[in-house]
C-alpha cells in the first residue's frame, strides 16, 4: 500500500513490485496495512483508502489486488469489526492479527479466544517471531481455532526465528506462507521453489495456493503435511538466488 505505515513509499515503488511479482506466477496480492485493535472500531482510516484508489488503477494486467489489514492486538477486538469486516481478509472472518515480539503465551491465547469470540477466525500472522513460540504452544493454538502464516523470507533465516519457522513446517503446523512485502524483493515464489527442492511439492502448493485461496474465499484450510528438511534451506535459498542471477 503506498505511502502507508511501513510499506511501499510511493505507487511507483509498488508497481514495479506488483509487476515482478507478476512475473513470478503470482495472480493475488493482499493488502495488509497496520491498524491497531484499540482502533479498529473506527474501521478503515481513510488514508488507506485514498491509497489503494491511487493504485488500483495502474495495477499490472493478471494481479488482483484483495484488501485486508494486519491488526496490533493492544486490546480485544470489538464486535463491529465482525459485522462489518472492512478489516479482515477480504471481506472474509479470516482476519489477521500480530503482536509485539515478547508477547507472552497466555496473551495470545486470550486474544484467539477473543477473535473466535466474535466469530471471525484469527490469522496469527509470522507467529516465529514471538519469543514464546513453541511448536507445542502453536499446536494449542491452532486446536483454539488459529490459522498460522509463517513469513515466507524467514524460513531462510539461520537461527532463532529461522528455526522456529522451519519447526513449524516440519511439524506441519504452519497454514499458508506470506510474502511481507514492504516495498522490496520479498516473495513467496522463492520460497515455494526451495520447498519444491525439499521434495515438498505438496506442501508448497497448500501453503502458498490451496490455502491462500481458501483463506480469500471464506472456504476452510486444508492440513499441511509435516516436511522433513535434509538439506538446508538456507544453502538453496542461496542456490537459488545464484540461478536468478546468472
Amino acid at each position: 500500500m503506498p505511502g502507508v505505515d511501513d510499506g511501499s513509499r510511493s505507487v511507483h515503488q509498488s508497481l514495479g513490485v506488483l509487476e515482478e511479482l507478476q512475473r513470478q506466477g503470482l495472480t493475488h496480492v493482499c493488502l495488509t496495512p497496520h491498524v491497531f485493535a484499540s482502533k479498529a472500531g473506527d474501521g478503515v482510516p481513510e488514508m488507506h483508502d485514498r491509497a489503494f484508489e491511487a493504485l488500483a488503477p495502474h495495477v499490472p494486467y493478471g494481479i488482483k489486488l484483495l484488501r485486508g489489514a494486519e491488526v496490533m492486538m493492544d486490546k480485544p477486538l470489538p464486535n463491529v469489526v465482525a459485522e462489518r469486516r472492512d478489516l479482515t481478509i477480504n471481506r472474509t472472518r479470516y482476519i489477521l492479527i500480530e503482536f509485539p515480539r515478547l508477547v507472552t503465551a497466555q496473551t495470545v491465547a486470550q486474544a484467539i479466544a477473543g477473535v473466535t469470540g466474535i466469530g471471525l477466525i484469527p490469522l496469527v500472522a509470522h507467529p516465529e517471531r514471538y519469543s514464546c513460540c513453541t511448536p507445542t504452544l502453536v499446536s494449542r493454538w491452532k486446536a483454539a481455532g488459529a490459522v498460522m502464516q509463517v513469513d515466507a523470507t524467514t524460513l531462510f533465516m539461520p537461527r532463532t526465528r529461522g528455526e522456529r519457522a522451519r519447526a513449524l513446517v516440519a511439524d506441519g503446523l504452519a497454514d499458508i506462507l506470506a510474502a511481507d512485502n514492504h516495498g522490496d524483493e520479498r516473495s513467496v515464489a522463492i520460497a515455494f521453489e526451495a520447498l519444491k527442492d525439499q521434495h515438498g511439492f505438496m506442501q508448497g502448493e497448500l501453503l502458498v495456493t490451496r490455502n491462500p485461496k481458501a483463506i480469500i474465499s471464506d472456504g476452510h484450510v486444508e492440513p499441511v503435511p509435516p516436511l522433513a528438511v535434509k538439506v538446508s534451506l538456507l544453502e538453496r535459498l542461496r542456490t537459488l538466488f545464484e540461478r536468478e542471477g546468472s
